[in-house]
């Protein structure tokens, strides 16, 4: 699994057992990657791209019950939003495939330019302890709050506090030079 199946199926995880704070930043996190999703098959129509990322949201949200926990979550996520895509060519009388390939595409960057950013964040983090890197993932990536980013990688919050400060001094040092 990537890190970002990883990530956004524990916000899933999480949202289902009662935490509204992990809901909202699942449906934050897929908003962003949706609407890359639907810009790119609707060749700019903003608009549209943007009714059915709200469209799409809903529908995660009013059935998230439905999600079978023990499969991975972005492709249930992802079949959401092929079939609210399908609904609206379908609307617009337009006859177009989506291939069920595509379920990948929810991994990717939101846009190039993030992608290109994300490249030269991870050269940065690349010498970093794999606790280190994954703390200011959690933290300053995912939106975990410390507390919780360091229950996840056996920190105590103390700890967690300094190991993130330290890090992200180090990588704003290295980045300078």
């Amino acid at each position: 699994m990537t890190d970002t199946e990883t990530g956004l199926k524990d916000l899933m995880l999480r949202g289902l057992a009662g935490d509204a704070t992990a809901h909202a930043q699942l449906l934050g996190a897929l908003g962003g990657r949706l609407r890359a999703y639907f810009a790119r098959r609707l060749g700019g129509a903003e608009a549209a791209a943007e009714d059915l990322v709200q469209e799409t949201l809903l529908a995660i949200h009013l059935k998230r019950d439905s999600y079978d926990v023990r499969q991975p979550f972005t492709p249930w996520a992802y079949a959401i939003g092929r079939y609210k895509l399908l609904d609206h060519f379908r609307r617009q009388g337009v006859r177009r495939a989506v291939p069920l390939e595509d379920a990948g595409v929810l991994l990717a960057a939101e846009t190039a330019d993030e992608g290109v950013a994300r490249r030269d964040l991870d050269a940065l983090m690349a010498d970093l302890a794999p606790r280190q890197r994954a703390l200011i993932e959690d933290v300053k990536l995912t939106g975990y709050s410390i507390e919780e980013a360091a229950r996840r990688h056996g920190f105590s919050p103390g700890a967690a506090k300094v190991a993130l400060h330290r890090s992200l001094r180090r990588l704003a040092s290295k980045a300078r030079s």
